[in-house]
């Protein structure tokens, strides 16, 4: 449970009805010079988490095999970026969000194919410079094929806009994380966790595939006193920070070469380049790319580990209910 690479999507953009809008632009000025005040204290953390990963591959290693010895390298700090960067609240839930399906638990893959990813992920107060106790990071992504769970009956190569027509809802009509159009109740590649006394949390996914007109990303929200439901679904909490991780175009490439990516052939995957909301993640001069590792030190198609921290105004929250749309609960996050 440790951390790497901050993530900045608080100027993401609105996209098809399908995005809350921006904040404006005075607010990210203020989140970008807060978030690089923290710079020092994220490079500090980020060494001591990435060593500790470290010794914990060589001490397993060695004590499968005694006469294995691990001589731990570090080539990857060169890729394993410092920067900080910051996520603002209410920013690009995307059309996919569905409360009642985030479960908490440290492995959210169920099964699902696809090539194993833990997110080593940690938290701070951008204010402070501190690590964020206790907070809850909630992540959802589509499979291996573009689909994602509590939605599998909407196609992921129909574009969004089509999909509402074909619901008989005009994009006017819709409204995100309100209107209703989850068609199941499968919770597949949805999890979330709360940071420990360090600020730090992971989870085990497994990579994204991707859907029409996007890049291939992992949303991401942070909740501030959370509630929980009997069920282990937040009932309620305090926003502050949402956005969208994404991945280096030559791992994509890679990855979507294998099975079972390279069976989604219905349509072509958009590019970084391509997609109308990464750009904006680099505004400020960060950067919204998850730091990769392979697993095993060799072969990323084996299993990867993925460095995310993610800078938090903890002053700018937004109060949201997250009860479901029809199931009630009482002051203790109970069903009634």
């Amino acid at each position: 449970m440790r951390f790497m690479n901050l993530i900045r999507a608080s100027c993401l953009a609105f996209i098809a009805a399908a995005h809350p809008q921006h904040h404006p632009r005075s607010e990210i000025d203020k989140l970008n010079l807060l978030s690089k005040r923290c710079q020092g204290p994220v490079a500090f953390s980020n060494k001591k988490r990435y060593e500790q990963r470290m010794r914990k591959r060589a001490e397993q290693k060695t004590s499968e095999n005694a006469t294995y010895t691990v001589v731990t390298e570090a080539p990857y700090y060169d890729v394993i970026q410092n920067d900080t960067c910051v996520l603002s609240p209410e920013i690009t839930w995307g059309p996919y969000v569905y409360p009642n399906s985030q479960t908490l638990r440290q492995d959210m893959s169920e099964g699902q194919p696809g090539v194993p990813l833990t997110l080593d992920v940690g938290v701070m107060d951008i204010e402070t410079c501190e690590p964020l106790e206790g907070v809850m990071v909630n992540f959802w992504h589509c499979n291996a094929t573009g689909s994602y769970s509590s939605f599998t009956a909407l196609s992921p190569n129909t574009p969004f806009l089509d999909l509402l027509t074909s619901l008989n809802i005009s994009a006017d009509d819709y409204n995100i994380g309100v209107t209703d159009l989850h068609t199941d109740n499968t919770t597949f590649l949805r999890g979330m966790w709360p940071t420990d006394a360090n600020g730090m949390m992971e989870m085990k996914t497994v990579f994204p595939g991707f859907y029409v007109d996007r890049a291939i990303h992992i949303h991401v929200q942070v909740y501030h006193n959370w509630v929980l439901r009997s069920n282990g679904t937040i009932s309620s909490g305090n926003i502050v920070s949402a956005g969208q991780l994404y991945f280096d175009e030559t791992l994509e490439d890679e990855i979507m070469a294998i099975s079972p990516y390279k069976q989604h052939t219905q349509i072509n995957r958009t590019l970084n380049s391509d997609d109308s909301i990464f750009s904006d993640g680099f505004a400020g001069g960060y950067d919204p790319v998850i730091s990769i590792v392979p697993a095993d030190g060799l072969d990323v198609t084996k299993g990867m580990i993925g460095y995310v921290t993610i800078g938090v105004n903890t002053s700018a929250i937004e109060t949201h209910s997250l009860g479901g749309l029809d199931e009630p609960v009482d002051d203790q996050g109970h069903d009634i």
